[in-house]
This record gives structure tokens, C-alpha cells and sequence, in this order.
């Protein structure tokens, strides 16, 4: 443990505690001697202002209390693990789509970097040790992005134009949005639609309109948004109506074993080592597609409805060669 993780280590532990705490548990915790932990209190003490002293019975150390205000270490004060998420971070803001609110997370990521340098890190160098590779994603405009975020942030309503794949048809809505949502570096805009009179997903890139209303949102609970657009699997929304159940071969199970499908999901190996995988589900479509991914290495063994589908996928498939 370096010094200055020690030094934080020590301000944590007597910023956190009400009684004395003495020499001996200290210095355990920080894993340090006691020539080591007596400059550590003087560093604090002396040159960092901590309010540090030393109780007269028991020799026991701890924060003075009777300040009006919390002592905290002075200017900007973060532990190596704390940089370290700093640079992921960074990486994590220019990645988040190439050109969207590029001048805001410019301006973000100019400060991250300013800090890193303070604390002795090139976060340049760090930054090219952290790879994000986003795969077919699909670009939103940024001043739609501004207007949704600016409608959820301000609890407004937007009037949107929008063009529905699925039926390839245009619509005009008003909505009232509840929360924004990255799904396979794409975004979606979860909202109750007053025209459907009903909760609904948005793809952002499919939106050529919109314009943010004078109106307060209809607001909604965490425990609805999560019933309606999170208990079954994918994007497609709506309550978990069927469960599927997938056998993969033991060579593919070494993986598939360790993935997450839903947060519901249930698995478990047979005698052979296959594994079997319990996902809920509403519409099948997003399913089919990811279970196709993996050819013959996956059965699905229930409902028929979709062992059918998949079938039938696999055909159409096979036909185009």
C-alpha cells in the first residue's frame, strides 16, 4: 500500500468513527509500522490540517467534532483506484457516440484530464491502454439528444414525428418521457405515449421531429418502467409472458454458462454438461435473432412457438444459399 493510499486509508477510517480507535488497530489496518503510522499522523496532523488528536487515557486517536463543519482533505484528494475509474471515465465519455455533445464532454474530459495530470498520471498514455470498440450502433443527431435530455431533465412533454420499423409507417405523438435508455450502443427513449394511451420505446435515430411542450409529464414509478420494459428479454417491451428454454452443446457452455441474457434468467449443466438456459420472454423476434447466432450449437427445447420460429428462420436461411 502506497502513502498516499494509506494516508487516505487513515482519514477514512477516523472521519468515520465516533470513539478513539487505537494505535495498534490502525496501524493493522494500514498494514504499516509504527515509525511508519507516527509520520502518517504527522503528515495528516501537521501539514494537512486534520483535526487529529490523541485521546489521554488509552492512547487511542481519533477527529476532533466540535468543528462546525466536517474536516475533508484538502483541494482535490483521490486514491489511486479513484484515478483509475477517473481514466475509464474519460475513455467511457468519447465513446459514448463520436460527435454527440461532443463540446459539453470536451469541456468534461478537459478537467478529468487536468486533475490526472495534477496527481502525476498522463491520462493520454492511460487512455490508450483503455479500449471501447462500439459495434453497429446507430448515430443520433445531438440536438435530438439535447431535446430528449432537456425533456427528461426538466419533466417536460415533447410533440415527436416518428417512423416505426416494424410497421414502416409515420406517426405524430406527445409523450411523456420517463427515462433513456443505451441498449447495443443504440438509444431509446422509454415514454408513456398519450396517444396509444400507454407505455412505449422510442428509438432516438428513428425520431425526424420533435419539439419540447409546455406541459408537465405524466410520471410514472420505478417499479412500473421496470414491470413493463424490463422483466422480459431485449428491448422489446412488455410483461414476461413465456419462458424459453435453451440447450447449447458442452463446447459452447464453457461460455455460455458465464453470460448474462436477463437478470431472471435460470441455468444450470445436465449430466453431459450441456447447458440449459431459462430466459423469460414476450415477443419472440430479438430472441430469435440472438439464438440464430449460434446455429447448431443451441436447441430450443420450449415453447413450440418458438422452437418453430427458429426452425423456420433457419430455413429461410439455408434457402438464400
Amino acid at each position: 500500500m502506497s502513502k498516499v493510499e494509506r494516508l487516505y486509508h487513515l482519514h477514512n477510517i477516523l472521519s468515520q468513527r465516533r470513539t478513539p480507535i487505537s494505535r495498534q488497530d490502525l496501524m493493522e489496518r494500514m498494514e504499516c509500522s509504527q515509525a511508519t503510522f507516527y509520520r502518517l499522523v504527522a503528515e495528516l496532523r501537521d501539514y494537512l490540517g486534520a483535526p487529529l488528536e490523541q485521546d489521554a487515557d488509552n492512547r487511542g486517536f481519533y477527529y476532533d467534532r466540535s468543528y462546525d463543519q466536517p474536516f475533508e482533505l484538502p483541494g482535490i484528494w483521490i486514491s489511486p483506484a479513484e484515478l483509475q475509474a477517473l481514466l475509464t471515465a474519460r475513455q467511457v465519455l468519447g465513446n459514448v457516440q463520436p460527435g454527440l455533445l461532443e463540446g459539453e464532454l470536451q469541456s468534461l474530459q478537459g478537467r478529468i484530464s487536468s486533475l490526472l495530470q495534477q496527481k502525476g498520471v498522463d491520462a493520454e498514455e492511460g487512455q490508450a491502454r483503455i479500449h471501447i470498440q462500439s459495434v453497429a450502433g446507430r448515430p443520433v443527431p445531438e440536438h435530438l439528444f439535447q431535446d430528449v435530455m432537456g425533456a427528461l431533465i426538466g419533466r417536460q412533454r415533447l410533440h415527436i414525428c416518428y417512423h416505426g420499423r416494424h410497421k414502416d409507417d409515420v406517426s405524430e405523438r406527445e409523450i411523456s418521457p420517463q427515462r433513456l435508455t443505451q441498449y447495443r450502443n443504440s438509444w431509446y427513449l422509454d415514454a408513456w405515449c398519450h396517444k396509444a394511451d400507454g407505455l412505449r420505446s422510442f428509438a432516438l435515430e428513428r425520431i425526424s421531429d420533435q419539439k419540447l411542450l409546455e406541459k408537465g409529464t405524466r410520471e410514472l414509478s420505478q417499479n412500473e418502467l421496470a414491470g413493463h420494459f424490463d422483466s422480459a428479454y431485449g428491448i422489446f417491451s412488455g410483461p414476461a409472458e413465456h419462458t424459453a428454454i435453451l440447450k447449447f452443446t458442452p463446447e459452447m457452455s464453457r461460455w455460455i454458462a458465464e453470460e448474462q441474457w436477463h437478470p431472471d434468467q435460470k441455468g444450470s449443466f445436465d449430466t453431459r454438461g450441456a447447458w440449459i438456459l431459462e430466459v423469460p420472454f414476450s415477443s419472440h423476434r430479438e430472441l430469435v435473432m440472438d439464438i440464430m447466432r449460434y446455429g447448431p450449437e443451441v436447441e430450443v427445447q420450449a415453447p413450440d412457438f418458438l422452437r418453430i420460429a427458429v426452425a423456420d428462420s433457419q430455413r429461410q436461411a439455408a434457402a438464400q444459399y
